[in-house]
């Protein structure tokens, strides 16, 4: 039997936008339709609920944010990926908190943009299937959608780790670039870049600004410990960060 192909919604109120989009990720196992409003993408989600659903942050009428709250009022489960520029990048983090799978700061490339998409159709597939043995994220951290986790030490310092379901999202973690001492790093923006088996590179958000004074340069040696214990030894960096009450809001605390 031949395999259903996966579903995609394109929505910007530009159609030129929505075409660039399309053919960027247009692939043999993609369906790729294109709206040109919100009220038009909840009309065709409805008709036809679509697997991942990309969409432009700043819309007249519905916006971006609407959309993903309706969207996600109407079935939880759906991944929603939100394009985003500079100026809106605490929405953008304020988005993931609420359900957005993720975002994609303007510019991006074509590669980006198809090595987005494919990491959100792996996670749909990580999460139908059990994992055995997963991670599970100790209580009293922080975490930033399903990218990275926070956890507060003292003096204003926070250690940073990626989430694990990110890892098992790609299946096999080749290369990781990690921040440099005395960077100073925004949240929101990426903070590690970590490259799969093939080839492509997936940015991670950092949850916090602050700037980095630690970095776990043994991952760089030891690449499992991102799957085998991504919350004590695989951490990524951690950070001075004066203003960590205010970062902390955007975030989820862990039970």
């Amino acid at each position: 039997m031949e395999k259903a192909k996966k579903r995609i919604l394109v929505v910007d109120d530009e159609i030129n936008v929505c075409k660039s989009i399309r053919q960027a990720i247009l692939a043999d196992d993609y369906e790729v339709d294109t709206a040109l409003s919100g009220e038009e993408a909840l009309t065709k989600d409805k008709a036809n609920p679509y697997d991942l659903v990309i969409s432009d942050l700043m819309m007249p009428g519905i916006s971006g944010m609407d959309l993903l709250k309706s969207l996600k009022e109407e079935r939880p489960d759906v991944y929603i990926i939100l394009v985003t520029g500079y100026p809106t990048i605490k929405t953008a983090v304020q988005s993931v908190k609420i359900g957005a799978f993720d975002y994609i700061p303007k510019p991006f490339t074509p590669n980006e943009l198809r090595s987005l998409v494919q990491r959100a159709f792996k996670a749909q597939e990580s999460e139908a299937r059990e994992i055995p043995a997963a991670p599970v994220m100790p209580a009293g951290l922080f975490s930033m959608g399903g990218h990275t986790w926070l956890r507060r030490e003292e003096n204003n310092v926070a250690t940073i780790g990626v989430m694990h379901k990110f890892i098992q999202s790609l299946e096999y973690v080749s290369q990781i670039e990690l921040p440099q001492e005395n960077k100073n790093i925004f949240q929101g923006e990426a903070c590690v870049r970590i490259t799969d088996k093939d080839s492509h590179v997936h940015r991670v958000w950092s949850p916090a600004t602050g700037k980095v004074i630690q970095v776990n340069r043994t991952l760089e040696q030891d690449l499992s410990l991102l799957r085998q214990d991504p919350y004590v030894k695989g951490w990524l960096f951690r950070i001075e960060s004066p203003n960590l009450n205010l970062d902390l809001k955007g975030l989820t605390p862990s039970e």
